[in-house]
């Protein structure tokens, strides 16, 4: 693994910080599935973490929630966040199973995801942030947004798991 230098107005992400840092985003953040906007906001947050592209949250009352659907017993586990549910997303016939996760209870340190859903991008249509359509991180684990202010290499990938 080598990291790879930014240029200006780039973020590495061996740059960001472990335990990750939460941060507001004024910048426009959009899930399409379906040829329906799913989400739209410019007041995300969004998770920095050593080796992996930013993952972007954004408020319920930002989100078409008829489109979604709670997964019963579909959980996982963050070490800094707390435990994560997820929901599903149907428009018209098309599905995605385990779309989007949620942290009901949040860890103190997160609280500020109360209420928020994060997206993959690998399993909707597209994600942009402001213009520029992000590309999904490779593996299914981190869900990170990709776009080209960031470098990397990503965690995520085959072979990246002992980094």
């Amino acid at each position: 693994m080598k990291k790879i230098q930014p240029k200006p107005g780039q973020e590495s992400v061996w740059d960001y910080p472990r335990p990750p840092k939460l941060e507001t985003t004024n910048k426009t953040l959009k899930v399409v599935f379906n040829d329906i906007v799913i989400a739209q906001t410019n007041r995300g947050k969004r998770i920095l973490e050593t080796s992996h592209p930013p993952t972007y949250y954004i408020h319920k009352e930002d989100i078409e929630m008829q489109y979604l659907r709670e997964v019963a017993g579909k959980t996982s586990f963050c070490e800094f966040k707390g435990m994560a549910g997820y929901y599903r997303l149907q428009v018209g016939d098309k599905v995605a199973q385990n779309v989007a996760w949620y942290y009901p209870n949040p860890s103190p340190k997160y609280a500020a995801l109360q209420d928020h859903l994060c997206f993959y991008a690998s399993r909707v249509d597209a994600c942009f942030v402001d213009d520029e359509q992000v590309q999904a991180q490779e593996g299914d684990f981190y869900g990170g947004w990709i776009t080209s202010q960031i470098v990397g290499p990503f965690k995520g990938g085959a072979g990246t798991w002992g980094w």
